[in-house]
């Protein structure tokens, strides 16, 4: 009886420790459903926002758009540069089942070259799987159509329509328009700041050359933005919303497209520069350099071979001649020479010197020859203007001295870059004595100064150069900066280009520029002028200079036949030129490299022509 009490109580005692335990257990659920409840309050009240902001991060995604790039056009409104739809060829690589096999057909069906099939596998290691990505920039008509009738065969290939650049005009405009080309990261680092690489986000091309670089900024246009709705791999599911891209501003240029394939034809397979040129504001009308290429080519992606084909050309195609070639001006400055002369008191309008077709500096041997061999006889300076006798202007230059002739030619632009429009150009060298001892460690010799006075020795200008000198001239010391651009249109506004004009020259005797410009009248009009016979009967008064120079020295004993030597060595033929004679509006330079023949049988001519064309299109334009 005893032990079952016992018993009794000890159930009671494990009923007690049994209700505890319960209680205990349900305060703990308790606890635990009002932290969780407390947690959900958070979650979804009080951290709603912020939550949901990062929802929509991994939700929404930001795809940039591409403006469409501002329309190039000539002075008369003819389109130098525009963007043309094409079709391109576009891979996904998540929807192919076998990519290699895919690309081999394609290359087989499409006749690709395995260059573009590696460009196409670099791509590819840049994008993410479902991302597409282009295999052939630009599908010709054949090759669209050959993949029309077997697409099927193709899943994840596609063709796909977008905008690309393009040049009607080709190589004949190359060297002032310039080109775009793909958008590499070096290009990318060259946009300084955040701000102008986002900008790029969606660009493919950007400006590499002559216009398209260096208005770059204004033809480009502002990114767009579009918010598409993901999944969780990246792809779009829907687009939520779309701010639009700003296309880029369109520009006018001076440029006459008429005058400047003329002026382009005229050359033919001669290497060198044609220029013409408004004086009194710098526009220019044509820049021709020659040889040239095929802008069009690196703006739908240039092949390998292509592209070695000009970097290893000897005739040097990816130069531009009217801004980086750098020819030695010949008799082109004696004008300017006449001036500093005149200026200096050196000489006066009537000093005479009697040529005897040489030159000698006192107790040398050496003769400096004239280019004709028997001489001009007595000559002023007017007369050494009209015939170029070289004589007279050894004579000037050795009496004003290498720093005077230098310290005064910088005033003209030379040696020095004009600040046109484009980023391709080379100040050339205006020597001096500091010049040529901090080039070779040497000192500056009197046959040196002898050469400079004609345009030799160590001087070498750029033809766009020239024709800001040349323009110094007639406009009696203005100094314009040369410039392509017209104005910019942004819808229907339309703002002028700021024409500029660097310090002008000044002479103490302003009549001094008449002396000069009356000589290059008669260069052309007088029977005696080095121009006359290319200018004979001309519907038109004008004014020039031929020059030739020399590109290889000739021994003293040497005689020069341009015939028998090497094409290389042979002589540039040189022409500056104006017109109307009085109140000038076209300026013109002609470079022609390695001629049979001077300024005054070559670049003459060519000058004749392209004038005569200018004033009959004038006329042309002024009857419609």
């Amino acid at each position: 009886m005893k032990q079952k009490r016992v018993t009794i109580r000890d159930h009671h005692a494990e009923s007690a420790l049994f209700g505890r335990r319960v209680f205990v257990s349900l305060i703990i659920v308790v606890i635990a459903f009002g932290v969780l409840f407390t947690n959900m309050y958070h979650l979804q009240v009080v951290d709603h926002q912020s939550f949901q902001t990062r929802s929509n991060d991994n939700r929404i995604k930001v795809v940039p758009l591409a403006p469409n790039r501002g329309l190039i056009y000539d002075r008369r409104g003819r389109i130098l540069a525009e963007n043309r739809p094409v079709m391109s060829l576009e891979v996904t690589p998540e929807k192919v089942q076998n990519l290699d096999q895919t690309l081999s057909a394609l290359q087989q069906l499409l006749e690709i070259d395995q260059e573009t099939i590696d460009e196409f596998h670099e791509s590819r290691r840049r994008e993410r799987r479902f991302n597409q990505i282009i295999l052939l920039d630009r599908l010709t008509e054949q090759q669209a159509a050959r993949f029309a009738v077997r697409q099927h065969e193709f899943p994840g290939v596609s063709i796909e329509a977008r905008l690309v650049r393009h040049y009607p005009y080709g190589e004949a405009i190359t060297h002032a328009l310039g080109y775009v080309a793909k958008i590499n990261r070096n290009d990318l680092t060259k946009l300084r700041g955040e701000d102008k690489q986002a900008n790029y986000a969606a660009t493919r091309v950007i400006g590499k050359l002559g216009i398209e670089r260096y208005y770059e900024e204004l033809l480009h246009g502002t990114i767009g933005y579009q918010q598409v709705e993901v999944d969780i791999h990246g792809r779009n599911i829907r687009t939520l919303s779309v701010e639009p891209p700003i296309p880029g501003q369109d520009l006018h240029l001076e440029l006459d497209v008429e005058l400047q394939q003329y002026a382009f034809d005229l050359l033919g397979n001669d290497r060198g520069s044609i220029i013409l040129m408004d004086p009194r504001d710098g526009a220019i009308r044509a820049m021709v350099s020659k040889p040239s290429y095929d802008p069009n080519w690196f703006a739908q992606g240039i092949s390998f071979a292509q592209y070695q084909s000009l970097l290893n050309s000897h005739h040097s195609p990816l130069l531009n001649r009217s801004t980086q070639g750098g020819y030695p001006p010949a008799s082109t400055v004696k004008p300017q020479l006449a001036v500093l002369g005149l200026e200096q008191g050196t000489i006066t309008p009537t000093t005479q010197i009697w040529d005897p077709g040489w030159f000698q500096i006192d107790g040398v041997d050496h003769r400096y020859r004239d280019w004709l061999a028997w001489g001009h006889g007595w000559v002023n300076v007017t007369d050494a203007i009209v015939e170029s006798c070289d004589t007279f202007y050894y004579d000037l230059a050795l009496k004003l001295g290498i720093d005077t002739i230098h310290d005064d030619m910088i005033r003209y632009g030379f040696g020095a870059r004009t600040g046109i429009d484009i980023a391709e150009e080379s100040a050339a060298v205006m020597p001096s004595r500091g010049w040529k001892r901090a080039r070779f460690n040497q000192p500056w010799y009197a046959g040196e100064t002898v050469s400079i006075g004609i345009g030799q020795s160590y001087w070498t200008t750029t033809p766009i150069q020239l024709a800001v000198g040349t323009s110094v001239l007639v406009n009696k010391g203005e100094r314009p900066v040369p410039r392509l651009l017209h104005a910019i249109q942004e819808g229907e506004v339309v703002l002028p280009a700021v024409v500029e004009n660097r310090e002008p020259v000044t002479l103490t005797n302003p009549r001094n520029w008449d002396v000069a410009l009356r000589a290059m009248n008669l260069t052309v009009s007088s029977i005696k002028g080095t121009a006359h016979n290319s200018f004979r009967g001309a519907a038109y008064t004008s004014g020039g200079k031929t020059g030739t120079a020399q590109v290889r020295s000739i021994g003293q004993e040497e005689e020069y036949n341009a015939e028998e030597i090497d094409e290389r060595y042979r002589d540039n033929a040189m022409y500056v030129g104006y017109a109307p004679a009085e109140n000038p509006e076209l300026v013109v330079v002609i470079a022609v490299e390695n001629t049979i023949g001077g300024g005054g049988s070559v670049a003459a001519p060519m000058a004749r022509k392209l004038l005569d064309f200018y004033f009959e299109q004038d006329q042309r334009y002024a009857q419609q």
